[in-house]
Order: structure tokens, then sequence, then C-alpha cells
């Protein structure tokens, strides 16, 4: 009898697993939606640590080109979007459906409420007490830091003997934890000049992917449930007890001394928990120092990674170097030797290497979300509340029809008189609508300064057996699109020097 019993239940779960598995295989084609079919256990996530997303996303718009592509994450049915006229309605016009982010780090996890990260209506309260921190004016007042950090960041090169041993990755990411950390708490770091300070130290076990964190970065980006089962944390526990003790100190000293005006983004985040007393949204001391480390992170590890995609490119492109150079004096002579961050805003070439290393390297390259209610996504389609979206930025950025001859650099293409032709909605590496990027412009500040200085200081040559742009891997447990080996190049002193 028991054999029976036994014999009975497996049968059943068996039969109950394989009619799961076929109606789960069977979800697209049933709406009529375009795919590839899904693995039996992985969906479509067969590329998880073997392939960097951002180039499954390439892949995945080329195959098809169609305006969307329906996968699985897991069992979970999911879309991807295409059509830069369908990302416009997910990521604008009907964004109060798209308020949330897909993505979501455990329950235990301090960084659950980041502003990457949390849901509305807490989303919208923490948003709306950070935009004060990027205005115009507040960034303008920040002139100084950022021409501190740069100086650093020319000196630390001019006093390496041998500028071929110093991994530009690194050297950039160091510049980048100055800038952010000395904006964000007022603390003075020293990683730009000397590459080691305690902030600087603990940063690297943010940025350093091995087998482990890419697994709780793929579980929280693509399988929430399984991040909240398994205790997968978004970032090491002893790296962020110790951001955690650095604001605890920062912020009791800001509070002994009284906050008057909004300096930086430590004060803004005081203010938002005072002003919750009010608001009722229940804004945690927890809430608010994670604020402070998912902002660190992604200005130093975005920031630094589009840097150096630029560095590398100009070191093979001398006749962009050349016209960057040119372009870069003419300013600062028009401005009595100085280089005002505004007028860098309007440099032509500067600016276009920089959105050029945006659609070829764009940080992230594609926008999650996830829908409140039933969605008709258009006349073939409707979608079900709870539904995974990604719009595919990059795959958009590599589509030969819009950006013909893809993967060349071509800063061209974002000159004024070119820029303007571009279709809307086909170039996002800061996201669009209300979600998008709240740091851009500090950001692109922060790049366009250093680059500027570099360029002015340095010629940058390539080494010897050195690869290409193109040939340069891409890191496949990282879900940020990032050079995957170390690179080095030659910095050659030009005749004059800036700052300093």
């Amino acid at each position: 009898m028991f054999g029976i019993i036994v014999c009975g239940v497996t049968v059943s779960l068996i039969s109950w697993i394989y009619l799961r598995w076929r109606n789960v295989r069977e979800y697209w084609a049933r709406r009529g939606v375009p795919h590839s079919p899904p693995h039996p256990l992985m969906g479509s996530l067969t590329f998880l640590q073997q392939k960097n997303p951002a180039l499954w996303m390439i892949d995945i718009y080329k195959q098809f080109k169609k305006p969307y592509v329906g996968i699985w994450l897991f069992w979970r049915p999911a879309l991807i979007i295409n059509s830069p006229e369908i990302g416009r309605n997910i990521l604008v016009k009907d964004f109060d459906n798209f308020r949330n982010r897909f993505i979501k780090p455990g329950s235990f996890d301090p960084f659950k409420n980041s502003l990457f990260t949390a849901n509305d209506p807490k989303w919208s309260s923490i948003r709306r007490g950070l935009t004060s921190v990027f205005t115009s004016s507040k960034l303008k007042a920040m002139q100084g830091l950022f021409d501190q950090k740069a100086n650093d960041l020319i000196q630390r090169i001019k006093s390496t003997k041998d500028t071929s041993k110093l991994e530009i990755r690194s050297l950039l990411t160091d510049y980048t934890t100055d800038v952010v950390a000395t904006a964000s708490f007022g603390v003075e770091t020293t990683a730009t000049l000397t590459g080691e300070d305690p902030i600087r130290t603990v940063s690297k076990t943010l940025m350093t992917f091995d087998w482990y964190k890419g697994l709780c970065w793929s579980t929280v980006f693509f399988f929430p449930k399984l991040a909240e089962w398994f205790r997968f944390p978004i970032f090491p526990v002893s790296s962020t007890q110790f951001f955690k003790k650095v604001f605890e100190t920062v912020s009791k000293q800001r509070r002994d001394n009284g906050i008057k005006d909004i300096k930086d983004l430590l004060d803004a985040l005081l203010k938002l928990k005072d002003d919750d007393i009010e608001n009722q949204q229940g804004i945690t001391d927890a809430d608010i120092w994670a604020q402070a480390v998912i902002f660190l992170f992604a200005g130093f590890e975005t920031s630094s990674s589009v840097l150096t995609f630029m560095l590398y490119e100009l070191t093979f492109r001398p006749d962009l170097q050349e016209k960057m150079y040119e372009e870069l004096i003419e300013a600062k002579n028009s401005q009595n030797g100085s280089l005002d961050l505004t007028i860098q805003a309007e440099l032509k070439y500067l600016n276009g290497v920089f959105k050029e290393a945006l659609r070829m390297y764009p940080p992230m390259g594609w926008l999650d979300r996830e829908t409140l209610h039933d969605y008709k996504v258009d006349e073939n389609l409707t979608i079900p509340a709870g539904t995974p979206i990604y719009v595919n930025g990059i795959g958009m950025q590599y589509d030969s029809d819009i950006y013909p001859d893809p993967e060349t650099f071509n800063p061209e293409r974002f000159f004024p008189e070119n820029e303007k032709n571009l279709k809307p909605f086909t170039f996002m590496p800061f996201g669009e609508g209300p979600r998008s990027c709240i740091a851009k412009r500090f950001g692109q500040i922060s790049v366009r300064n250093a680059m500027s200085y570099l360029v002015l200081n340095f010629k940058f040559k390539p080494l010897p057996g050195a690869p290409k742009p193109s040939e340069v891997k891409y890191e496949t447990r990282h879900l940020f699109m990032v050079p995957g080996e170390r690179l080095f190049i030659d910095f050659e002193p030009r005749n004059v020097s800036f700052g300093l």
C-alpha cells in the first residue's frame, strides 16, 4: 500500500511539473510574441556568469529586430522592449503604471529601500528630498572640488616613474571615489594622490566580482525571491558595516553643529529623515545611510567605467586627442586660463567623445520596470500586472539603422548638427523619465572635468601588444558593462601643463 501511495504521489508530482512547464514554455507562443525556447531550469538566463548582460541584450536585439521579445527569468515570463516608441510609453507617458523597478534586494537587506530599488511611495519621498543636492547652483559651487581632484589625478600620473604600470580603471576609480566621497559626506579622501585610503580600500570590495557576488547580484536583479530565500546580499556585510560607521560618525558631527543649509548629499539625507517625522513615509536610519552607500557605489563605479573606455578609445585615436586638445586650449584661452564647468558642457569634441563612449559602453544597458496593473503594449499584446519589463537601451544604441556602423567609435554622431536628427529614446545611458538617474549632471561634470585635465596634460599612447578597444573583454560576473581585464596605456606629458 505504501509503495502504491509513493508511486501515485510521484506520478502526480511529475505530471504537475510537466503541465506547469508546458504552460511556461508556451506562454509567449500563445500570445504571438517572438521568443527563443526557454531552458527547462534557467529560462532565458543561461548566459549568466558566462556573458555580460549588455552583450546578451545586444544579441537579443539583433536576433529578432522586433518591437518586443518574450523571455523567461527562470520560469517567470518577462518582456524585452526594443522599440523606442514603446520604451517612451513605459518610461514617460504611462509612468504611473511603471513606477517601480523589478530589481529587489531581500527584506533583510539594508539597501532594499535605496533610491535605486525602493518602491513608491517611499521612492517618491526620497527622490524629492535629494533633488536639491543636484541643482545647477549646487553643482557649480563644487567647481573647486572637481578641479582639486583632477589636479590630484594629474599629479599622481606625473609622479609615477613608469606610467605604463598604472592600471587605468583602478586609477580612475581612485579619482571618482574621492570626488563622490567628498561630495557626499564632506569627507576628505586621498585615494587619487596615493592610491590608498580607508574608503577606497573598502570600495574595492564593492566592485570586485567573484562567482558568489555574481550569484548574489544575478538573483537580486533577475529572481528577487531567490535572494530573499537564500539571503543573498547586494553588498558584503563587512563593507556595509564600515560605511554605516562612517555615516554615523559624520552625521553626528553635522547634527551637533546644526544643519542650516543643504551643502551636500549628507545634509539632504539628514533633512530627509527629519522631514519624515511629518510625512510619515517610514524612512529609517538604515534607509538614510543606504542612500549614501548606493550613491557612492553608483557614482564611482559608473563614472570610472565610462572614463576608462573614453581614455582607452582615445589612446588609439591620436587624431581625436589633438582635436580635443585644440578645442580645450581655445576654450581655456577664452576664459583667461581657466576652464569653467559650464564651458566644458558646450565643447563639441569633448561631449561627442563622452556621449559616444556612453553609447558604446553604457554602464547599465537596460532599464527594468514592473507593471502595477495589466498593460496594453500595443493592439496585439496585453501583459498582466507584475510582469517584469526591460527597455533594451543598449540594443537600440547598437542598431545600424539608427547608428550606422555601430561598432565604430565615431563622436561626430553627437555633434550638435547631427545629434538633433537622432530618434528620441534611442540614447538612454542615464535612463529616461521620472526614474532617470538623479545624479546625471554630477556624473557628467566629474567625467568631463577629469578628461579635460588629462587631455590638456598628456598624450595617450597604446602599449605594444595591448588589445584594441574592440578586443577588450568584459566582466562576465558583473551586471554593469565594465572591463573584464586590466588595461594599461602610456601617458606622455605635453610640453605645457594645465592645472597644478
